[in-house]
């Protein structure tokens, strides 16, 4: 039969947490095994040094002031410091001492890697509240004022003047318009990048060509020498978020327009394939090479043969993010004829209406 001094000798040898027994001169007269499991000291060791020889220097004055206190007779619950190991490195201990008649009762959890875990989650918290501002930044305090020189100059444009002054309000006008673009790039890449993904407004959409016709209609407006065809046959609904979608398009379409051959037509289709909504851009050009289509997605990656020096590369990365936000795949097929961008979205993919989501597993292997 076990005896009660057996069973506490046995947790004394076993306890994976420090326990010791120290006298008022601050020796630990005991200490049990995981003394030297956890900070490498020997029973021996510690019996020749005072608790304030492992402390570490910015610990010691409130742990002498701890150890005054428990001199007159009040217990240290929960106290937290640093002792040193034998190699050198420190350790967060978590103290439980009780006094004792003359010698205090004490026992100590390593609460190291807890500590760390802690820090760890406070430089989350600080990363994420660093990302909502950057992202408060690009959409208020660029944006606003931006809007502000764009509004100024069309009510000045409106006040009589002569052609000169004409053509440097257009100029203007026009590099606020491509300011405020670059700006939205670039807070959709903050989203994606480091916020999880880019959110997307999911709905049922019964009538996607009208906003692919605008988006055609508005590309070929700034650029009345290119040639646009379209074959819009998807006439079914798609859960989606349309104004992404249409972004995703204009992209695509941008795109083609800066790289595709300036003598050929772009070739926009939308249609439904063995369950999936397809949507493809087509133009002739010259043949993307192959070492280039594996980075083609990634953000800031442009070929440089007719690459446009207005952008920074992040169009092909959005609309990727916004094909994998709809559970969706963006592709791309390159030969000496023809460039194919061409997204496909499940149809039968089930969404809640009104959802709010970033990027989802892609649905397609």
């Amino acid at each position: 039969m076990t005896s009660v001094a057996d069973t506490h000798s046995l947790t004394w040898q076993v306890s994976p947490d420090l326990l010791g027994i120290v006298n008022q001169a601050g020796v630990f007269v005991e200490t049990n095994p995981a003394w030297q499991a956890v900070l490498g000291w020997s029973e021996a060791e510690i019996r020749s040094m005072v608790f304030t020889d492992f402390l570490h220097p910015d610990d010691l004055d409130r742990t002498l002031a701890v150890f005054s206190t428990m001199k007159t007779g009040e217990p240290a619950l929960h106290f937290e410091n640093r002792y040193r190991c034998k190699d050198g490195t420190y350790r967060w201990l978590s103290w439980v001492a009780v006094p004792e008649s003359d010698i205090f009762v004490c026992s100590a959890r390593d609460v190291t890697r807890e500590k760390a875990n802690v820090r760890a989650l406070q430089s989350s918290e600080d990363e994420a509240t660093l990302r909502e501002q950057f992202i408060a930044i690009l959409g208020h305090d660029l944006r606003n004022p931006l809007a502000a020189v764009g509004s100024a100059v069309r009510i000045a444009s409106r006040q009589p003047h002569n052609e000169e002054i004409a053509a440097m309000f257009a100029a203007i006008d026009g590099s606020a318009d491509r300011m405020a673009k670059l700006i939205d790039s670039i807070m959709d890449f903050a989203r994606a990048r480091l916020g999880g993904g880019i959110p997307v407004d999911l709905k049922q959409i019964d009538n996607l060509q009208h906003g692919f016709e605008r988006v055609v209609e508005e590309i070929s407006i700034a650029h009345p020498e290119r040639q646009f065809e379209t074959a819009f046959k998807f006439d079914g609904a798609l859960t989606c978020d349309a104004a992404r979608l249409d972004q995703l398009l204009s992209n695509l379409v941008a795109n083609a327009v800066t790289h595709g051959s300036q003598d050929e037509s772009i070739s926009v289709v939308t249609k439904a394939v063995d369950g999936f909504f397809m949507l493809s851009v087509t133009n002739s050009g010259t043949k993307i090479p192959d070492d280039v289509i594996p980075n083609l997605f990634k953000p800031f990656e442009r070929t440089e043969e007719g690459a446009s020096l207005q952008g920074l590369g992040l169009g092909l990365y959005i609309a990727d993010q916004i094909a994998k936000a709809h559970s969706g795949e963006l592709t791309v097929t390159s030969t000496e004829d023809r460039t194919v961008f061409e997204l496909a979205i499940p149809l039968s993919r089930k969404a809640d209406v009104g959802a709010h989501r970033n990027i989802g597993d892609p649905a397609l292997s």
